[in-house]
C-alpha cells in the first residue's frame, strides 16, 4: 500500500509531457511483445524517442533553474560565461594559432629546402651540359665532391642522345624509390643528376625540425582503377602495393619537448612527382612532417643572425607570466567580491526568513563600507521600525478595545426610547466623529405632562470629551431627580414639581468649574416642555441657538448666557416659548453647520434652515435623515469632520 501511495504522489508530481511519455513508453514495450512486426511499433518508438526528448530538455531546464537559483551559483555561472569562457576561447584560439603556424611553417621549410635543392641540381646539371666534352669528366668528380654531403648517393647520368624530355626538374620516382632530380640538355648532350630522397635525408635536411616522410599519391583518372603494376613508394625501399610498408625511419627525429605544452604537431603537404618511365603531369607523394612547436621555433631563429631575436622566447615567457599574474589576481579578486556578494544576500535571505516568522529583533552582521553594507544597514533600520511599530500596533489594539469599551458604555448613556407626550414627537441622533463622542443629549419625563430636554457640546474630541459628557449627563439626570425628588417631599403640595432651566445650568457649571480643569467646558442648552400648557422654557447657555420653524418660516432662538465649566458664578435667564401645532423644533451641534467642502465652505446655519424648510412636513424620523445625508454629501466623505448630533421635536 504504501509503495502503491508513493506511485500515485509521483504520477500526480509528473507534468503532461512526462505522463505521455511514460505511456508511450508502455505502449511501445507492450507493442515490442505483441504485436511484433506491426507498422505501429516504428511508429510508437518515433513518439517515444520525441517526448522522451522532450521530457529530458524539461528535466534539464528545471535543474538547471534549480541549480542556479541560489546567488552565488548565479554568479559563477555568470563569471564563466564574462570571463571564463571568453579566455578559455582565447587559449584555444591561441593553441590553434601555434599549431597552425607551426605545422605551415615546418611544411614550408621541407618544402622550401626541396625546392632550393632541386634548383641547385639543376643548376650543376646545366653547368655539366654547358661544359666541354673533354673536361666534363672532371666537371662531374668536382660536383660530386662538392655535393657529396648535402646530396647522398647522388647519381649523374651523361647521355648523348636525348630522349627528346627536355629540361625538368623536381621530385620523380624511380623504381619504387623517390629522387630529386634534374635533367638539363645542351646541344645532344643530356646530363641528368639524381639523389635519393629516403625519410632520413628529408627529415635531416632541417637538423632538429622533426620527422619527415611520404606517401604514394597517384591520381587516376574518375572510375579508373589504380593499377597494381605501379610500385608502392616507401623510405628508399621498393615493395609490392600488397606488401604493408614498414615505418621508417628507425632513428628518431622528433626533438623531445621543452615543457608539457610543447606537443607534437602533424601537417602535410601534396609534392608533385614526375614518372621515370614516362613523366606526365598531375602526379603527387603526399608529405607528412611531424615536429613541435619549439623546434620549429628553434630552426626558424637559427636562421636569423640578429641578437634580438633570442629575446622572442624570453618576452613570450615574460607576458605569459604577466597574464596568468593577472588572471590568478582577477580570480582572487572576483571571488573576493562574489562571496562579498552572496554573503550580503544570504544574510539579508535569512533575515527575511526571521522577518516571515515574526521575529523582528534579528540583526545582520554589517561588513564592509559600501552599498551592500548601507543595504544590510537599511533592512536592521527596517526590521527595528517593524519591531517599533509592531509594539506600537499592540498598544493601539489594546487602546481600540477599550474604546469599543468605551463607546459601548457610552451609548448606554444615551436614552433609549423618547417619553410618549400626546402633543409632542421626539427624534435624536448623535454620530461620532471618533469612536467615542464629546456631544450630548437626552431627555426625560418629569411626571405625567413635562419633559426636560438638553443638548451639548463639550470642547475637544475623543476620550476626554467623551468622560466629561458622561460628567455633563450624570450632573444634569441628578439634579433632576434631585428636584423631582424635593417636589415629592413632605409638604410640598399636589402641585406640579418645579424644575427651573436656569438654576440647573449654574448648578452644572459649579460642577464642572470644581471639578475639571480650566481649559475644559461645554456649551448646554436645557429645556423643558409642558404637554398642557404647550409652553417650553429653556436657558440656552452658549450653544448654538435651536431653529424653531412655524409655518414655513426659520426663526433662531434665544441664547441665555455664556458656556458652562469657564467660569465660577456667571448668571443665566430663562426664556419662554408656546409651541403651536405643526412647529417644528431641531437643537444641533456644530458638527452640522461647520463642516467644510473642499471649497473651505461651511454647511451652515442658512443652509440648513433652508433643508428644514424644505422638509418641514416630514416626520422626526425622516428630517434626522435628511440632514444627516446632506451634510455627508457637503463634504464630500463618508468620515465626518466634527461629531454631529440633532434633537428634532414637532408640536403635534
Amino acid at each position: 500500500m504504501a509503495l502503491l501511495a508513493r506511485l500515485k504522489d509521483a504520477w500526480r508530481r509528473l507534468g503532461g509531457v512526462e505522463k505521455i511519455f511514460v505511456l508511450v513508453l508502455l505502449a511501445d514495450l507492450a507493442a515490442e511483445f505483441l504485436l511484433r512486426g506491426n507498422p505501429i511499433v516504428p511508429l510508437l518508438r518515433f513518439v517515444a524517442y520525441a517526448f522522451g526528448a522532450w521530457a529530458a530538455l524539461r528535466l534539464a531546464r528545471r535543474l538547471i533553474k534549480k541549480a542556479i537559483w541560489r546567488l552565488r551559483n548565479r554568479l559563477m555561472v555568470a563569471y564563466a560565461f564574462i570571463a571564463v569562457v571568453p579566455v578559455a576561447l582565447i587559449l584555444v584560439l591561441a593553441g590553434l594559432g601555434i599549431w597552425m603556424a607551426t605545422t605551415q611553417v615546418a611544411v614550408y621549410l621541407v618544402t622550401s629546402e626541396l625546392d632550393r635543392r632541386a634548383a641547385s641540381l639543376k643548376a650543376s646539371a646545366q653547368w655539366i651540359a654547358g661544359m666541354p666534352a673533354a673536361s666534363r669528366d672532371a666537371s662531374i668528380r668536382q660536383i660530386r665532391a662538392d655535393h657529396v654531403r648535402r646530396f647522398p648517393g647522388l647519381e649523374i647520368l651523361v647521355a648523348d642522345s636525348p630522349k627528346g624530355w627536355g629540361e625538368a626538374g623536381g621530385a620523380v620516382v624511380k623504381e619504387g624509390r623517390l629522387y630529386a632530380w634534374a635533367r638539363a640538355v645542351s646541344d645532344r648532350v643530356e646530363v641528368t643528376l639524381m639523389t635519393p630522397l629516403t625519410a632520413d635525408v628529408l627529415s635531416e635536411m632541417i637538423p632538429n625540425l622533426g620527422e619527415v616522410n611520404y606517401r604514394d599519391l597517384i591520381e587516376t583518372a574518375p572510375g579508373e582503377r589504380k593499377s597494381s603494376s605501379v610500385p608502392r613508394l616507401v623510405a628508399g625501399k621498393k615493395e609490392v602495393a600488397s606488401a604493408e610498408p614498414r615505418r621508417e625511419p628507425r632513428k628518431n627525429y622528433l626533438p623531445p619537448p621543452v615543457n608539457r605544452l610543447d606537443r607534437e604537431v602533424l601537417w602535410f603537404s601534396i609534392l608533385p612527382v614526375s614518372l621515370w618511365e614516362s613523366p606526365k603531369p598531375g602526379q603527387a607523394v603526399m608529405l607528412s612532417v611531424r615536429s613541435r612547436p619549439s623546434a620549429v621555433f628553434n630552426a626558424v631563429s637559427a636562421r636569423k643572425a640578429d641578437w634580438e631575436q633570442s629575446l622572442l622566447p624570453s618576452a613570450f615567457v615574460l607576458v605569459a607570466a604577466l597574464f596568468l599574474i593577472v588572471e590568478m589576481v582577477s580570480l582572487i579578486a572576483g571571488i573576493s567580491l562574489s562571496r562579498t556578494i552572496t554573503a550580503a544576500v544570504h544574510g539579508l535571505y535569512e533575515a527575511t526568513l526571521r522577518v516571515r516568522e515574526a521575529d523582528f529583533s534579528h540583526r545582520i552582521k554589517v561588513k564592509g563600507n559600501d552599498q551592500l553594507a548601507d543595504l544590510s544597514h537599511s533592512f536592521n533600520s527596517m526590521t527595528e521600525n517593524l519591531e517599533r511599530l509592531l509594539v506600537v500596533a499592540k498598544e493601539k489594539e489594546r487602546l481600540q478595545s477599550e474604546l469599543e469599551i468605551a463607546r459601548e458604555v457610552q451609548s448606554q448613556l444615551y436614552p433609549k426610547s423618547a417619553p410618549t407626550l400626546k402633543g409632542l414627537s421626539l427624534r435624536a441622533c448623535c454620530n461620532p466623529a471618533r469612536m467615542v463622542s464629546g456631544d450630548y443629549y437626552d431627555y426625560q419625563a418629569i411626571g405625567e405632562h413635562r419633559l426636560a430636554l438638553a443638548i451639548g457640546d463639550v470642547a475637544g474630541k475623543g476620550i476626554s470629551a467623551a468622560l466629561l459628557m458622561a460628567t455633563v449627563e450624570s450632573c444634569v439626570r441628578t439634579q433632576i431627580r434631585h428636584c423631582l425628588q424635593t417636589a415629592a417631599g413632605p409638604g410640598a403640595g399636589n402641585g406640579h414639581p418645579l424644575l427651573s432651566t436656569s438654576k440647573l445650568v449654574a448648578q452644572l457649571n459649579q460642577q464642572l468649574y470644581a471639578h475639571t480643569s480650566p481649559e475644559k467646558y461645554a456649551t448646554f442648552y436645557f429645556g423643558v416642555f409642558d404637554d398642557e400648557s404647550g409652553l417650553l422654557t429653556y436657558t440656552n447657555a452658549g450653544h448654538l441657538p435651536p431653529i424653531l420653524v412655524r409655518r414655513g418660516t426659520p426663526q433662531l432662538l434665544e441664547v441665555n448666557g455664556m458656556v458652562v465649566g469657564a467660569f465660577p458664578f456667571p448668571q443665566w435667564s430663562e426664556s419662554q416659548l408656546k409651541l403651536e401645532s405643526g412647529d417644528l423644533l431641531v437643537c444641533y451641534t456644530d458638527g452640522v453647520t461647520e463642516p467644510e467642502n473642499e471649497f473651505g465652505e461651511m454647511f451652515g446655519e442658512q443652509r440648513l434652515m433652508e433643508l428644514l424648510v424644505k422638509h418641514s412636513d416630514a416626520d422626526t424620523q425622516e428630517i434626522v435623515a435628511r440632514v444627516s445625508e446632506s451634510v455627508r454629501q457637503w463634504t464630500g466623505s463618508s468620515d465626518l469632520q466634527d461629531d454631529m448630533t440633532l434633537l428634532v421635536a414637532r408640536r403635534n
